[in-house]
C-alpha cells in the first residue's frame, strides 16, 4: 500500500528569528536596534508622524492630531522664540520627536513604566536621524533644553484644547506657559487637529526650507 505523502511541518513563530526591522514605503528597512542613517528617509519620517495620533487619539476633532502637527507647533514656538537660531536648530526642533515614525508616541505615563530601555532605542534612532540630516547626534545643552521647553508649551496647549485637561492639571503637568506673542498666543489658542495629508506636506514643505541651508 502506497504511504501518504506527508510534508514537512512548518516552524511555530517561536523558532523564527526575532525581527527587528521595519519596513518602509520608500523601500528601506530600518533596523531599530543598530539603525543606520542611510536607512531614513525623510518621506518615510512625515508619512508616519502625519498618521501617530498624540494623546493615543483622545482628542476632540474630526481627525488625530498628530505627532506631524505637533511637530510643526513645537518648530512655531521655537522660532517665535528664538528668532535668532540658523536653519539647523530650527530643523532640530521640527525633528525633535522624528523618531516616533518608527517607534509610535507613547503616552508618557507608559514611557516611565517601561523604562529606560524604551528611551535608549529612542535615541539611537534619534541620532541617525540627526546624522542623516546634518545635525549633531546630542544638541548643545541650551538648544535641546529650549526644544523641551517649546514642547511644553506645545503639550499645555493640546492638553488644554484638545485633550480635555483642565487648565490646573495642565499646570501640573506642563508649566504654565507666560509672556507669548499675542500671535503665538492666537495660534495655540486655535490649534486643530488637520487630515493626516495636510500634516504630511506642511511637515514635508517646512522640512525642506530648513534642509537646504543646514
Amino acid at each position: 500500500m502506497t504511504k501518504p505523502a506527508t510534508s514537512t511541518p512548518r516552524p511555530v513563530l517561536a523558532d523564527r528569528p526575532a525581527r527587528a526591522w521595519q519596513r518602509m514605503l520608500s523601500g528601506r528597512r530600518l533596523d531599530l536596534l543598530d539603525p543606520s542613517p542611510a536607512d531614513v528617509e525623510i518621506a518615510d519620517i512625515a508619512h508616519g508622524l502625519a498618521r501617530v495620533a498624540r494623546w493615543n487619539g483622545q482628542t476632540v476633532g474630526h481627525h488625530a492630531f498628530s505627532v506631524a502637527q505637533h511637530s510643526l507647533l513645537v518648530d512655531e514656538i521655537a522660532g517665535t522664540r528664538n528668532p535668532e537660531w540658523p536653519a539647523k536648530w530650527r530643523l532640530a526642533a521640527l525633528l525633535h520627536d522624528a523618531a516616533e515614525y518608527v517607534v509610535g508616541d507613547l503616552i508618557s505615563p507608559f514611557k516611565t513604566a517601561i523604562g529606560l530601555d524604551y528611551k535608549a532605542l529612542e535615541l539611537r534612532l534619534l541620532a541617525a536621524i540627526h546624522e542623516r540630516f546634518g545635525l549633531p547626534h546630542e544638541l548643545p545643552n541650551d538648544v535641546q533644553n529650549e526644544i523641551k521647553f517649546c514642547d511644553r508649551i506645545a503639550a499645555f496647549y493640546e492638553a488644554t484644547r484638545l485633550a480635555g485637561f483642565s487648565l490646573d492639571e495642565a499646570v501640573v503637568y506642563f508649566g504654565e506657559p507666560e509672556n507669548l506673542p499675542s500671535k503665538l498666543a492666537n495660534t495655540l489658542d486655535a490649534i486643530a487637529p488637520v487630515p493626516a495629508e495636510t500634516a504630511q506636506s506642511a511637515f514635508l514643505e517646512r522640512f525642506h526650507v530648513y534642509d537646504k541651508t543646514v
